[in-house]
């Protein structure tokens, strides 16, 4: 059964044209090199019993920092990533956010593989603005039908 993943895309930007989305690059040694389809929208796992809009929220704010400075959330639906492991729910909201106020959680793993060793790393190490097309090549392939829906929900309400 897959699991459910919540967050929240947040973007500027008022023409599609000219749409920006903020996405978080993973923190960690698995990540640290890896830069187109290595980038994310902030999201995790929500609490038994909680709410998927609401653990969309919490997640933004442990991964980013501070909570998404928005009223107004765009559903952009799920999707069944391609594992078949995970079901990613989104929502959007247009809101800036500064880049270099990154301050994410921190998460556990052995590290070295096989060394005994546990190791604690941030689970966002930096986040950053893209343009539609750039972000088409940086964001995980599961998530990119996320930028398609964005771009028609952003059409649809000028």
């Amino acid at each position: 059964m897959p699991k459910d993943s919540a967050g929240v895309l947040l973007f500027r930007g008022d023409a599609p044209a000219d749409v920006e989305v903020l996405l978080a690059h993973p923190g960690g040694p698995v990540w640290a090199k890896k830069d187109d389809r290595g980038w994310t929208i902030p999201k995790g796992e929500p609490s038994p019993g909680e709410d998927l809009f609401a653990a969309a929220k919490r997640e933004f704010e442990e991964e980013m920092g501070s909570k998404p400075s928005a009223r107004d959330f765009i559903p952009l639906g799920s999707i069944l990533q391609p594992s078949g492991r995970k079901i990613v729910h989104v929502w959007a909201a247009r809101a800036d956010f500064d880049v270099a106020s990154v301050t994410s959680n921190m998460f556990s793993m052995e590290w070295p593989p096989r060394s005994g060793r546990t190791q604690q790393f941030v689970e966002v190490d930096r986040a950053e603005w893209f343009s539609i097309a750039t972000a088409r090549r940086k964001i995980w392939a599961g998530q990119e039908p996320f930028l398609d829906r964005l771009i028609e929900a952003v059409s649809s309400r000028n």
